[in-house]
């Protein structure tokens, strides 16, 4: 079997190459249909697949915020922190006792800053930088380091006061510069400080004590409650499932999930768009293809009962038309490659300059171009089975009657 196949692939080569000119024009019209759509697709992923970065990149757009202010104990807490869509959740204080003043040997004037819970795994800091770890260590905003003039490893002076038991009452608090955060992480005067430490500060602001730091007060209440929390969606896909998950548990939460949903939306509108542009050019490619194969075998229908007439079989002869359309198929996918390739490099080169570092409007990735390859391939021998069944009507006998 594999002789006379072997044999239909070297005459059906030869035959290709012979006719370079009608070979030609077959892969000239099929890198026409596929360079263009090519394009089209490596327009399509680039743009919205830099949006999609843009939004995966940004931890905010993952950021699921409560509207108000509630009552949310520990257990409440732990219960949304073992849901599989929850990367990170820290309680928060109120947000009147979570600001502290500020004070360096670098500069000399006050500031008075943000506090906002942080912890292991914080989206908004370094994955491996220093972390603010229990009532000494913070790590600074951009904004505040800067009015402070200060740097990791630095010590500041915090203090905060309180009226209690008719006295006012200022305390100071000796703290240790972790690390400064990256700009994007807090664009005002903030700190990023440990739990412990915002629980500290706002019993004493309550007039509770606090003696792990040595602040007199009434006894702190065992059974606390934060009026919200710090939390992150695992991914930008799983924000919207989180959204509805607290709306079933009557709390308000504000998310980026419709400017999420107006990309996932273009995303599928275009894919929806290109396949069917995609689809209209390959059937109409195929179509094409399969009549002008229809038309060289009935134009070579003396050679091929030929073939017959010296012992092919009707199966080896069906193969002829194909492997010819696979000829097609592949090289007309490699010059679509290049088109796209050529176009792909201006488009970018002339967006060079609306673009970031190393970013693409029209770009596609090496799986593009096999899927693109294999449904070519499948396309062509669809095509060329139409032609295939035309050979295999060709009988021996009208090979004799030319002899």
């Amino acid at each position: 079997m594999a002789g006379p196949w072997s044999k239909v692939f070297g005459l059906a080569s030869r035959d290709y190459v012979h006719e370079w000119q009608m070979s030609g024009c077959f892969v000239l019209a099929l890198a026409a249909v596929l360079g263009p759509m090519m394009v089209l697709f490596g327009l399509k992923f680039g743009i919205v697949g830099a949006m999609v970065d843009q939004l995966i990149e940004d931890p905010r757009n993952c950021e699921v915020r409560p509207v108000g202010s509630g009552r949310y104990d520990r257990a409440w807490l732990e219960r949304v922190r073992a849901r599989p869509e929850v990367a990170f959740l820290v309680p928060r204080t109120r947000s009147i006792a979570a600001t502290i003043k500020l004070s360096s040997q670098h500069a000399s004037r006050i500031v008075s800053v943000e506090l906002i819970a942080s912890d292991r795994g914080d989206p908004l800091l370094p994955p491996n930088g220093p972390l603010p770890e229990g009532t000494t260590r913070v790590v600074l905003s951009q904004s505040a380091a800067e009015k402070l003039n200060v740097a990791a490893g630095d010590t500041l002076d915090g203090s905060l006061a309180r009226r209690f038991r008719g006295h006012q009452e200022r305390v100071h608090l000796p703290l240790s510069v972790a690390a400064i955060a990256p700009a994007r992480a807090f664009s005002r005067d903030g700190a990023f400080v440990s739990v412990m430490l915002l629980e500290a500060l706002e019993d004493f602001r309550d007039g509770r004590a606090v003696p792990l730091l040595g602040w007199e007060g009434e006894p702190a209440d065992a059974n606390r409650t934060y009026p919200g929390f710090r939390l992150y969606a695992r991914s930008i896909y799983d924000v919207a499932g989180l959204r509805d998950a607290f709306a079933r548990l009557n709390v308000d939460v504000h998310t980026r999930s419709a400017e999420i949903e107006l990309v996932q939306r273009m995303d599928r509108n275009l894919t929806a768009i290109y396949w069917a542009i995609a689809v209209i050019g390959l059937v109409g490619f195929s179509l094409s293809l399969g009549a002008s194969l229809w038309a060289n075998i009935d134009r070579k229908r003396k050679e091929l009962s030929v073939l017959r007439l010296v012992g092919f079989r009707t199966a080896d002869i069906v193969w002829f038309p194909m492997v010819q359309a696979l000829f097609t198929a592949v090289l007309g996918w490699a010059l679509a490659a290049a088109i796209y390739q050529a176009t792909a490099w201006v488009i970018n080169d002339m967006m060079a300059a609306q673009l970031e570092t190393g970013q693409q409007v029209c770009r596609l990735l090496p799986w593009h171009y096999a899927i693109a390859l294999v449904l070519t391939c499948v396309a062509a021998v669809l095509a060329a089975g139409l032609a295939g069944l035309r050979s295999a009507r060709v009988e021996p006998s009208e090979g004799l009657r030319d002899l």
